[in-house]
């Protein structure tokens, strides 16, 4: 990938990342993490993961994001009240921002494992080309079966929650 076109992705993707919570209105909010998924999903594209690029875009920035917004619009939520900002919070909050930031750049520049490649594909037999949704699937059914199968039912708890919750009650 071309390291401008790196950056600017990297950098709308940020961008918009702090406008999902800098934003009042939840609508665009939803909209700002939609355009963040694809800023993400181009960051893929571009480090040739193209399967888990076009994923990014139907599950996430489509999937995820047309029930985010049907829980927004169902729940009916208002933008919030612009209230008066505290600076002694956001000196303090950017006090630890910067504090966080030089401990994680510390930390990993100590981590040795950051310096190695990644591994090879364990498990495939000798002289065979996998491709990306060989290589994804292959993991997911053999080393990763048990969280494939919690997230399942972690996403059908989530179902079942939503629907409890837009139950309407009859007077």
């Amino acid at each position: 990938m071309n390291i401008i076109l790196f950056y600017i992705f990297a950098a709308l993707m940020l961008t918009f990342g702090v406008a999902v919570v800098a934003n009042r209105n939840p609508v665009a909010s939803a909209i700002s993490l939609v355009v963040s998924f694809l800023c993400l999903a181009s960051l893929y594209v571009g480090l040739e993961a193209y399967f888990i690029g076009a994923i990014q875009v139907v599950v996430y920035a489509g999937a995820v994001m047309v029930l985010f917004l049907f829980i927004i619009m169902l729940l009916d939520l208002k933008a919030e009240e612009r209230r008066k900002l505290n600076k002694v919070a956001i000196v303090g909050g950017g006090v630890v921002a910067l504090a966080f930031a030089a401990q994680l750049t510390s930390v990993l520049a100590s981590f040795p494992m950051g310096k190695k490649t990644f591994p090879k594909l364990t498990g495939v037999p000798a002289g065979e080309q996998l491709n990306d949704l060989k290589a994804v699937g292959h993991l997911l059914f053999s080393n990763y079966t048990l969280p494939f199968q919690v997230i399942g039912v972690l996403i059908l708890v989530a179902t079942i929650g939503v629907i409890v919750i837009s139950k309407r009650e009859l007077k």
